[in-house]
């Protein structure tokens, strides 16, 4: 009797376990898109109830859940509706560091970009999609250094 009861709680545990795991990594449930920079700028913040979002390494997060600091007048709100990478890494909101450009930045300002992009952004906030310039090269030509498939939520439809 003890065993039986022990292996029910075992499995109501197990089930709760899994439905909990379930909710945890649910995936976005808006679709990923492509961001052409133009696009990006209409999700600046200064419009009351519409999304905020930010762009790193062309990986477009929505931060709209963090208002108080990328919202209309808030302390971070210079870094959103762009990529703001350079601005990242060298934690700077100087309108010459608000770009996607990392030409020229230290061994330590690119460790400090990845360790905010994989502790902070990745792990708080949702992936919405990617700037154009992290899929097509200048010329509009595909970068071949893009691999949809190792990109977070990232999936191949016909458009990509």
């Amino acid at each position: 009797m003890a065993t039986a009861r022990s292996l029910l709680l075992l499995a109501v545990f197990s089930t709760a376990i899994a439905q909990d795991v379930k909710l945890i990594y649910k995936s976005s449930s808006k679709p990923v898109r492509l961001f052409t920079e133009e696009e990006l700028r209409r999700f600046d913040g200064s419009q009351e109830g519409h999304p905020i979002y930010m762009a790193i390494k062309g990986v477009v997060f929505d931060v709209t859940k963090g208002k108080e600091f990328y919202g209309k007048d808030a302390p971070y709100n210079a870094l959103v509706g762009k990529d703001s990478t350079r601005a990242v890494a060298k934690m700077s909101l100087d309108p010459s560091d608000l770009t996607s450009d990392t030409t020229g930045l230290s061994e330590e300002e690119l460790e400090s970009l990845e360790g905010v992009f994989e502790g902070t952004y990745k792990a708080k906030y949702p992936i919405v999609g990617y700037t154009a310039s992290r899929i097509l090269n200048e010329d509009g030509s595909p970068n071949k250094e893009f691999k949809p498939e190792e990109q977070p939520r990232f999936q191949v439809k016909e458009e990509f």
